[in-house]
């Protein structure tokens, strides 16, 4: 199976967005919002693997 590791066109635009939204950020801003990823990421995860257990 060949997963698209590409982003497609508006995941592109929305990631300039993000760029120029967090370009002026300090440190300590950069790292709670490093950290806030992080967690969101984590938290996808979770459902992913919940969601594929009740397939």
């Amino acid at each position: 199976m060949d997963i698209p590791m590409d982003l497609n066109l508006e995941q592109k635009f929305n990631l300039k967005v993000y760029e120029e939204q967090i370009k002026n950020l300090n440190q300590e801003e950069s790292q709670k919002l490093l950290l806030e990823v992080m967690r969101q990421l984590m938290v996808k995860d979770n459902m992913i693997k919940h969601l594929l257990k009740q397939a």
